[in-house]
């Protein structure tokens, strides 16, 4: 009922996902990035514990491989997960439990995977991966590049209603986190509208709660 990206940039430090769902307010409960450490999904039949956990793995220094491998050994339900893992450096790690929903399957990418469960059709996550390769732009817009491109080769194999986006930089709360978190019509399309409204914004944000003093000001009445 899930398909994802996760990908990280050399050039920033950024750590980010992006994820789209039949199911309603979707990033809430799949997606998971700490800055400086790395990106965790957490889908199919999601435990949330599960994104935090494996990030605190990579806080100390294990793998995507061995924090992977952590994550499945320890839950006593692994095989109804599936999980995707990107740290600071090397390949991401995937995982798909016996039980993962309908067609599932996993593409990687340099500083990138994709992975969905009920897809249309296996060859979802690697024209999401191509599509991140290939787009331009800050993370957060390559990762709306490959979901554009997820669900122009198909997607889930029903409509989706939910969509999510996560990055986080050099701060310990989100760069972006941005959600569509119910629509009849096009989640990710939705988000990418939502995004091209943060964008020119979001540096501000992160001035105004460092030095409000020397930061700019909007001048949006009751702005946070």
């Amino acid at each position: 009922m899930t398909f994802s990206i996760s990908g990280r940039c050399p050039l920033t430090g950024e750590f980010g996902i992006a994820v789209s769902s039949s199911s309603p307010a979707v990033a809430a409960r799949c997606a998971h990035a700490r800055a400086g450490v790395g990106v965790v999904g957490a889908q199919n039949i999601t435990d949330p514990r599960l994104g935090q956990q494996g990030l605190a793995l990579l806080a100390e220094g294990l793998g995507a491989e061995a924090v992977l491998a952590r994550l499945v050994a320890g839950t006593p339900h692994s095989a109804y997960r599936q999980l995707v893992v990107l740290g600071r450096g090397g390949p991401a790690a995937v995982f798909h439990g016996a039980g993962t929903l309908g067609i599932h399957a996993h593409a990687l990418g340099p500083d990138c995977a994709a992975a969905g469960n009920m897809l249309a059709n296996p060859g979802v996550p690697a024209a999401m991966v191509s599509a991140f390769a290939t787009a331009g732009g800050p993370l957060a817009a390559r990762l709306l590049a490959a979901m554009a491109a997820g669900l122009a080769a198909g997607g889930e194999a029903g409509p989706v209603h939910s969509a999510g986006m996560l990055v986080v930089r050099d701060q310990p709360w989100p760069h972006t986190d941005l959600r569509v978190d119910w629509t009849e019509g096009d989640p990710v399309a939705d988000l990418t509208a939502l995004w091209r409204l943060w964008q020119p914004q979001q540096e501000a944000y992160v001035s105004r709660a460092l030095d409000p003093g020397a930061a700019p000001s909007f001048g949006v009445a009751g702005d946070p």
